[in-house]
């Protein structure tokens, strides 16, 4: 039983990786856990970084609940122009 993590943009520089996985079921707390300490830290401290489950964007990345199977996404925000 397992959940697919995402890492999107400069988030993959900061993991390491394109996608990992993580034992399910999985919630905010495990996912901070899960992501390593590097990208753990880039969570909390920018709230601009989105959360998306099984290709839903969660209003409140914290209510994460991620069961076997599901993917979650890691979002930075995207600036362009």
């Amino acid at each position: 039983m397992s959940v697919q993590i995402l890492f999107l943009g400069p988030l993959q520089d900061i993991s390491g990786c394109i996608e990992q996985e993580a034992p399910a079921p999985l919630d905010w707390p495990r996912l901070l856990d899960a992501v390593g300490p590097s990208v753990a830290e880039q969570l909390e401290a920018d709230e601009r970084i989105q959360v998306a489950c099984s290709g839903v964007v969660l209003a409140d990345r914290t209510k994460l609940r991620a069961r076997d199977g599901d993917k979650v996404g890691l979002l930075p925000p995207v600036s362009g122009g």
